[in-house]
């Protein structure tokens, strides 16, 4: 019997094969869109914060390729940081740029070293799967967000494209970073309760 197919709508192929991850446990197969061949359409990621987010994301990508699909998107939250500095929804834009990975690193590493070589960090996730035009399931929850943990000034030598943050990227727990150890930073249940009562969902099960 073959597995339920999740169609993922992102073009980074770390972030599907993290999802992957996070999903084991279930019956699924996640597919990135680009995996599938499949066009990404051009969204304005305006929204003011992930949920908002990730619910334009996937209306888009349903409204692009005529299928359930879900989306997910993110915020960086530093305990110590101002209002003003804090990268919200915004990780990756700098002063109205794009920043490459490098350049992510670069200065997020510069931005732990004014606050004495380490931020106390949190990634506060959110999901939309939209199942069809009208049905959309959203979960924005402490569940699905990744454990508090360190921010250094330090870059571990390890890269993984898609990731550029995870090498500057220490859990407190441990004092590792997290290319060192084998906790895994993120929460699997909150991600599995949230698909396992989507994939019961009776809109998708009708298209399954």
């Amino acid at each position: 019997m073959s597995k339920t197919r999740l169609l993922y709508g992102t073009g980074n192929p770390g972030k599907v094969q993290h999802m992957r991850k996070l999903l084991s446990s279930l019956d699924v197969e996640v597919a990135g869109i680009k995996e599938l061949g499949l066009a990404l359409p051009d969204i304005d990621e305006s929204g003011d914060n992930p949920l908002e987010n990730a619910i334009i994301k996937a209306k888009a990508f349903y409204k692009a390729l005529g299928k359930p699909v879900f989306s997910e998107d993110s915020s960086l939250y530093f305990e110590e940081v101002p209002p003003e500095l804090q990268p919200g929804v915004h990780v990756r834009r700098v002063n109205g740029k794009s920043l490459t990975d490098p350049e992510m690193t670069a200065y997020y590493a510069n931005l732990a070293k004014r606050y004495g070589g380490k931020l106390t960090a949190q990634y506060r996730n959110a999901v939309c799967f939209a199942v069809s035009e009208n049905v959309i399931l959203t979960r924005f929850a402490p569940d699905i967000w990744s454990e508090r943990f360190l921010l250094t000034d330090t870059p571990h030598e390890k890269r993984v494209d898609g990731f550029p943050l995870d090498c500057l990227s220490v859990r407190i727990k441990s004092g590792k970073y997290f290319y060192d150890d084998t906790y895994d930073e993120f929460r699997h249940e909150g991600w599995v309760r949230f698909f396992r009562e989507a994939l019961k969902c009776k809109e998708y099960a009708s298209l399954c």
